[in-house]
């Protein structure tokens, strides 16, 4: 049997102050998948993503990558996730090429390695004409395309999107869907956050719905979207809505 990419089993987390913001979660993603990973504001999925990428230290439960401990082994777990975060936590005065590159070296490739990357990447995602432009001069199309080279730098095994499309025109969040699904064929994980449930239904297999700190849902696409009003109503639910405001 292989390895799942990613397998949480128990995962909690109370911050400093008694804020619980993950009770129980368990999720395993097989390699290759391509999972959705929905709930609402505060339902503890930012926080999740966090404590899988080593930004928040989990309370208890256990988080393996590739059968790496996230938490004992973070650095060798970390070399195989790229992170797109919702935030732009970027140098506004940095150039998209710098700050793809930075990231490059932060996973210690050299200058051999990254310069290839960084060309394929920039051509892209047409980055090309904005690669010496500051960061704040772009637009937040071309923003969302920097933030998604960046993470994609380093070839990571396991790429998490959160939001990775918001703000987005039509024609952009297009583009970027294919681009996922070509690397998703390609063999990588993805675990996609997102509000927007056609992108969901359009690109996910396996969809979880969380609420409160816990997995209120999981099943296959077909699963969640396959009922009366489709993913939008079993979102509802799940998360619970009144039966008023379910959609028939």
């Amino acid at each position: 049997m292989s390895v799942p990419a990613l397998a949480i089993s128990h995962l909690r987390k109370v911050y400093r102050g008694g804020t619980v913001a993950v009770e129980d979660i368990s999720l395993t993603i097989p390699e290759g998948e391509f999972f959705g990973f929905l709930g609402p504001n505060g339902a503890g999925k930012s926080t999740t993503i966090h404590c899988i990428t080593g930004i928040a230290e989990p309370t208890g439960g256990r988080i393996e990558i590739f059968g790496i401990d996230a938490v004992k082994d973070y650095r060798e777990a970390r070399r195989l996730v790229g992170l797109c975060p919702q935030e732009f936590n970027v140098d506004p005065f940095a150039t998209p090429y710098q700050i793809v590159d930075w990231m490059g070296g932060y996973f210690g490739m050299t200058a051999a390695q990254r310069k290839p990357r960084l060309d394929m990447l920039m051509e892209r995602f047409e980055l090309g004409p904005h690669r010496k432009k500051q960061f704040r001069e772009l637009s937040g199309g071309l923003k969302r395309r920097v933030v998604l080279a960046r993470a994609l730098v380093h070839d990571p095994k396991l790429i998490i999107l959160d939001e990775p499309t918001a703000g987005v025109d039509v024609e952009l969040r297009r583009v970027l869907w294919r681009y996922l699904a070509e690397i998703n064929r390609d063999g990588k994980t993805i675990l996609l956050t997102s509000h927007y449930l056609e992108e969901v239904e359009r690109l996910c297999r396996r969809i979880a719905i969380v609420d409160k700190g816990r997995v209120a849902r999981e099943g296959s696409k077909d699963e969640m979207a396959g009922g009366p009003g489709g993913l939008e109503q079993a979102y509802l639910v799940a998360t619970g809505a009144e039966p008023d405001h379910v959609a028939d």
